[in-house]
């Protein structure tokens, strides 16, 4: 049995006018938000899907579809509760997680510590287990254009 295990995710959402703009957990103002049926906080996404992963436990679509009404305009922070009580189920914690978000703008380096925070509270474990970065694209594709933005995340989790 494996006492450590690593998962990947990615997400993406599309930029809207008249939607909330939350990353990490955190609301950050800007002209647009992110569309999605929850409230499509790509960062907390691909940290589901890393977790999920690591634990061979499908991903954040299958145990929460975006056909439930129950998940309209879900914070996310609810979600990846969630999904750190799934991962228990089988005997794991988390680790620790490293991330990137890729975003044209606004710049998100001045609210990474609050995102950190967020995170690490949500997910009870201490603030240096959360690795969080961001980039551009360098005004090429989809998140250079300012149609959207995505998500990488990388989880270890660890038997308990």
């Amino acid at each position: 049995m494996n006492r450590i295990r690593v998962g990947m995710g990615y997400d993406v959402h599309q930029l809207v006018s008249n939607r909330d703009l939350w990353l990490g957990g955190v609301k950050i103002e800007h002209t647009f938000g992110l569309l999605g049926h929850s409230d499509a906080d790509v960062l907390i996404h691909a940290i589901c899907d890393a977790l999920l992963g690591a634990a061979n436990m499908r991903d954040i679509g299958y145990h929460f579809p975006d056909t439930g009404k129950e998940f309209h305009n879900i914070d996310s922070k609810i979600l990846l509760r969630k999904v750190v009580d799934l991962i228990a189920t089988r005997g794991y914690r988390v680790g620790n997680i490293d991330a990137t978000v890729c975003a044209q703008r606004p710049k998100l380096n001045p609210h990474i510590p609050r995102m950190q925070q967020c995170l690490a509270e949500v997910m009870q474990v201490d603030l240096e287990a959360i690795s969080i970065k961001a980039t551009t694209t360098e005004w090429l594709g989809f998140t250079g254009r300012e149609e959207g933005i995505s998500a990488y995340a990388v989880a270890l989790i660890e038997k308990e």
